[in-house]
């Protein structure tokens, strides 16, 4: 079968309509300038009819969302373009963020929803240019909210000595922040 839906997932209602050939109903839908402005998963593929300040769209069951026994299959969304990102060294490591990005780096002295700043930015691009420093951006900075301060997950340290019945079992939890991202300058 070429088709990716399986023969058990259609319904009674889309077995009849495979086997018939027909194609169900549907009313054109409108949208007003004020519900198309700010949704972000309103997505336009078939032709659109503009008056005044309506959209109405006429629904196309073949280019429609499929539904997959209760649940519907989403279309893949459209890229939206390059978005900023940064490298940042913080605690020995490096980490690629962008605006809006949640991280658990090293624990910082700072306390929970405070706003800090990065100084050591490795690398900036995403937006047609790649600005990379030696070993840091000059004047770069990276914008960050402390959103909670936890311990990491445990790790488990066994030593062991063949032969000599030695046996030794301890643990460490690492202490952790959690930022959100929010701005890249530079």
């Amino acid at each position: 079968m070429s088709d990716p839906i399986e023969k058990n997932d259609l319904t009674t209602q889309d077995q009849d309509d495979t086997l018939t050939g027909e194609t169900p109903e549907t009313e054109p839908l409108t949208i007003d300038a004020q519900t198309g402005a700010g949704d972000d998963d309103l997505v336009i593929d078939t032709e659109t009819v503009a008056t005044g300040d309506d959209v109405v769209v006429e629904a196309v069951p073949a280019v429609a969302a499929r539904t997959r026994g209760s649940r519907e299959v989403r279309q893949p969304r459209a890229p939206r373009g390059p978005v900023q990102y940064a490298v940042i060294k913080t605690g020995g490591k490096q980490y690629r963020v962008s605006v809006g990005d949640s991280i658990a780096v090293e624990r910082l002295p700072s306390e929970a929803g405070n706003d800090i700043t990065l100084d050591e930015v490795l690398l900036i691009g995403g937006d047609g240019t790649t600005k990379i420093g030696a070993p840091v951006v000059e004047g770069a900075s990276v914008s960050a909210r402390v959103d909670t301060h936890f311990r990491g997950e445990k790790l488990v340290i066994f030593k062991y000595k063949a032969k000599k019945r030695y046996r030794r079992r301890t643990g460490h939890r690492q202490e952790q922040t959690r930022l959100t991202i929010t701005g890249i300058s530079g």
